[in-house]
């Protein structure tokens, strides 16, 4: 029985002060994993020692305890990065760590591919109807949204990057509108700006594509279509290679789709770059 599971078994026996937080639990149970009990407590209008109070009445000894509760049911736990890196120490005289995450990020690959290959057209369909598309994605996973606002821009100038610098990410949610859509990539333990951008283009009425490693993580919980990719390494963190190479399949599959006027559009961006003086090498003529 999950965590969610007993918490509805247990409502009706709850006091009504357990019961509002039982009721912020139930309909946000991302922010359990990515949230710090203060905000928990800000958000459902209840005391950090009520919050305490909850937990021991549901048989935990504290907060964190039940917040690992929630963690495991989404299948998020694993090692932390300094125990991952302990087991590194040392063994680069046991082998060849390169030819072990060359092997492993092929596994990715084709894992990932297996995953998600065939979710993207309907991605593209969803991306093609919307009047603008926004992406987002922090901290290791900001390369993957990046890469994909940076190269689907070059052919389609209504994609914007959600990144939040100088503290302006809520300002930048501003633009997100109904019909939109709202590309986000996160992998555990998942970033909160993430789910916070997820959360915000929900309440605006945009359909949200997660990129995401787990069909149970809180962008998959918030999404309308759902890109898996795997992100194993034998390393300390996380891989997102595979990440990259899903969101560089989809703008490929975008830009075949969308007709001759794309090379247009691709040709004109090019030569304003060279024009600008943001590449050096001339481009090199094509043939007839």
């Amino acid at each position: 029985m999950t965590i969610q599971d007993r918490l509805r078994q247990r409502f009706a026996e709850l006091s009504p002060a357990l019961q509002q937080v039982a009721r912020y639990l139930l309909d946000h149970p991302a922010e359990v994993v990515t949230s710090s009990m203060r905000h928990i407590g800000v958000q459902s209008g209840s005391t950090p020692a009520t919050l305490v109070r909850f937990a021991q009445h549901l048989g935990f000894a504290g907060w964190p305890q039940l917040k690992a509760a929630f963690v495991a049911d989404m299948g998020l736990g694993g090692a932390t990065y300094g125990a991952r890196a302990q087991q590194l120490v040392g063994r680069a005289r046991q082998g060849d760590l390169a030819g072990e995450m060359f092997a492993v990020q092929r596994r990715n690959l084709q894992a990932t591919q297996e995953q998600s290959a065939a979710r993207l057209e309907a991605v593209c369909a969803l991306l093609e109807k919307a009047p603008a598309v926004h992406a987002a994605g922090f901290r290791a996973c900001f390369p993957i949204a990046f890469a994909f606002v940076y190269q689907y821009r070059l052919f389609r100038p209504t994609v914007h990057l959600l990144d939040g610098q100088g503290g302006s990410l809520e300002m930048q949610q501003r633009a997100l509108a109904k019909g939109d859509v709202l590309l986000v990539a996160s992998f555990a333990p998942y970033s909160r700006e993430a789910v916070q951008v997820a959360e915000a283009g929900r309440a605006a009425g945009c359909r949200i594509v997660a990129l995401t490693d787990s069909a149970a993580s809180p962008l998959a919980l918030l999404a309308h279509e759902l890109l898996l990719f795997t992100i194993a390494s034998p390393s300390f963190f996380p891989s997102v290679a595979a990440g990259l190479a899903l969101t560089e399949a989809l703008v490929e599959l975008l830009a075949s789709r969308a007709g001759k006027a794309v090379v247009r559009r691709i040709d004109e961006a090019e030569r304003q770059l060279f024009e600008s003086g943001a590449y050096l090498q001339a481009p090199t003529p094509r043939g007839g």
